[in-house]
């Protein structure tokens, strides 16, 4: 059973030996990240000039789960815009609080602004400092 929810920063920091990777490292054995936030890292990796084969191998060096992302997630994923609005939250990252809402595991990411959202889920930072 997984213990962690990934967003696309966690994975991308792990991956590419961003600042706080080795924190998500500890993590990605026992992780789970939603397609959404797949497809994500993915976008990352190819925007900054992988090929599509090449983001599948950078993507594939750990083993983690992926979980689809399924109407039951597309309507938690929705119904989180009325706790999230102010924040400008993105689609992204609410598809990654509700997987973690649902599996009742903490979300991992670089995001500060996720820190004090009540929306039932335990988030852990992996970057120490400002920013996300």
């Amino acid at each position: 059973m997984a213990k962690v929810v990934l967003d696309a920063s966690a994975l991308l920091a792990f991956v590419t030996g961003e600042p706080g990777g080795e924190i998500v490292a500890d993590a990605i054995g026992d992780a789970v990240i939603s397609t959404v936030n797949f497809a994500e890292a993915v976008t990352k990796l190819v925007d900054r000039g992988a090929s599509l084969d090449g983001a599948r191998d950078v993507l594939g060096i750990a083993e983690y789960g992926i979980v689809e992302f399924d109407r039951g997630q597309a309507e938690a994923t929705g119904a989180l815009i009325a706790k999230t609005r102010k924040r400008g939250l993105s689609l992204g990252d609410r598809a990654c609080l509700a997987l973690a809402q649902r599996e009742r595991i903490p979300a991992l990411t670089g995001d500060h602004g996720w820190a004090d959202l009540d929306v039932g889920v335990d988030v852990r930072l992996f970057r120490l400092g400002c920013g996300g």
